[in-house]
């Protein structure tokens, strides 16, 4: 007897980002899946998927908030039910990666949470994982699993060239970010500038913009960044640029985290505009007049469909997606 098997796409959503998910749904045509997800009082999570996933190919989407521990377990224990119903291939939509900022160690007796971020994923079932714009490229090698890295810059370039026009300068907030910040420039066909920034290794988002490398004079200069905090390195960055001439900053990241006093100080900062995208839900407390939200569910869905297809991720970014 010969059996003819056909693939089945099946989608759901954590609780942590579910207009996301549905943005990403109605692009791919298909319905969220059914599950119920809630917690005991003592704050244990249940989880039940309401439909048979046996030999289904399951994406998740959930991306990590706050609370992001509590995320995570809600992710964990999702992967666990879904390896247990005999799912044929589970793939994990990470559009913020949890402790990504923490993938070595800087000082002795630390951690690389990181790498415990993916042990954990494969261990509760995960057979792929798909992130956006990891804050560490090397993140990638802590898997040995497929994994996909989307990037927004092809979003976030068209955004800058429509809603700022030319006579850009994209700045990079430091050194590390100089790579990521010269393929928006090479994008964009405009100069980089480059900010040296001094950061005290014993303390958490704290660190002092020093001066700016490049001739910021008269220019409309945008900073860009992968992630946004408590904002303190980019407002001094803004200011530091608008000390040195800038005619007007703006800053663009993947991901708006927000935390403390983020919001007051974009609000009062020089900035006049701040761009991000929707990879971590915003709340309507967190949103403020300079705040433009550019969404990734067309990134997020056209990955899926093309791990569903077998076809290749890369080139729906031309290759330029490491």
């Amino acid at each position: 007897m010969e059996l003819l098997v056909r693939k089945q796409l099946v989608l759901y959503s954590g609780s942590s980002h579910p207009e996301l998910a549905e943005d990403v749904s109605k692009l791919l045509d298909v319905n969220l899946g059914d599950v119920d997800i809630h917690r005991f009082l003592n704050g244990e999570i249940y989880v039940r998927f309401l439909e048979s996933v046996r030999g289904s190919d399951v994406f998740v989407i959930q991306t990590h908030v706050t609370p992001v521990n509590e995320h995570i377990m809600e992710t964990l224990v999702m992967l666990d039910a879904l390896k247990r119903a005999s799912a044929a291939r589970i793939t994990i939509v990470l559009p913020f990666y949890p402790y990504s900022r923490m993938d070595q160690k800087t000082l002795a007796r630390e951690p690389i949470s990181a790498k415990l971020m993916a042990d954990l994923l494969h261990t509760a079932g995960a057979d792929r994982v798909i992130s956006t714009d990891l804050h560490a490229g090397q993140i990638q090698a802590f898997f040995n699993f497929p994994f996909d890295h989307l990037t927004t810059r092809p979003l976030l370039v068209d955004y800058l060239a429509k809603e700022i026009g030319g006579d850009m300068m994209l700045v990079s907030p430091d050194a590390g970010r100089a790579k990521l910040v010269d393929k928006f420039a090479n994008a964009l066909g405009a100069p980089l500038a480059i900010l040296h920034k001094r950061r005290d290794p014993n303390r958490h988002n704290v660190s002092e913009t020093l001066d700016v490398v490049g001739d910021v004079q008269g220019r409309r200069c945008v900073l860009v960044d992968d992630i946004i905090e408590t904002a303190g390195t980019l407002c001094d960055a803004a200011r530091v640029l608008a000390e040195h001439g800038a005619a007007e900053v703006y800053a663009v990241a993947t991901h708006a985290v927000l935390s403390g006093p983020a919001v007051d100080r974009l609000r009062n900062s020089v900035i006049k505009k701040v761009v991000v995208t929707n990879s971590l839900p915003i709340a309507p407390e967190k949103r403020f007049e300079k705040l433009d939200v550019v969404s990734i569910a067309p990134v997020i869905a056209d990955a899926i469909r093309a791990v569903f297809e077998d076809e290749s991720v890369s080139s729906i970014f031309g290759g330029d997606n490491a």
